[in-house]
């Protein structure tokens, strides 16, 4: 697998991590932000090849986060976590742009091949 850099947009400091340091392991460059205001002008600054947003966040949610980064680095693939068990946003989500959607808890054989579907 080529290397990949990842950002992960998630309120859950403990899930962000945990999936952080497992992506570390494996190889993949990851920066964190609990929330859609923090992770827009990072990745304005410095775009990664993947962002993996969080569908329900505070402040900014994650389909307004999606339509600005799509707005703003159309480039950067999005993929959509839920943890509400809602298949309706995540296809809603798709709609808007977004590259796929996942449902939480994410298993990381799984999130690792769409990585490298959706990384470039």
């Amino acid at each position: 697998m080529k290397s990949i850099s990842v950002m992960l947009v998630d309120d859950e400091k403990e899930f962000v991590d945990t999936l952080a340091e497992r992506l570390e392991l494996r190889g993949i460059g990851v920066r964190v932000a609990n929330d859609g205001e923090t992770a827009l002008p990072m990745i304005d600054d410095d775009p990664p090849d993947l962002v993996l947003l969080d569908m329900m966040m505070p402040g900014i949610g994650g389909l307004e986060t999606l339509r600005r980064i799509r707005d703003r680095n159309p480039e950067v693939a999005v993929i959509l976590l839920t943890g509400r068990g809602s298949e309706q946003e995540g296809e809603e989500g798709i709609q808007q742009g977004a590259a796929d959607y996942m449902m939480k808890p994410i298993e990381i054989d799984q999130l690792m091949e769409k990585l490298e579907k959706y990384s470039g």
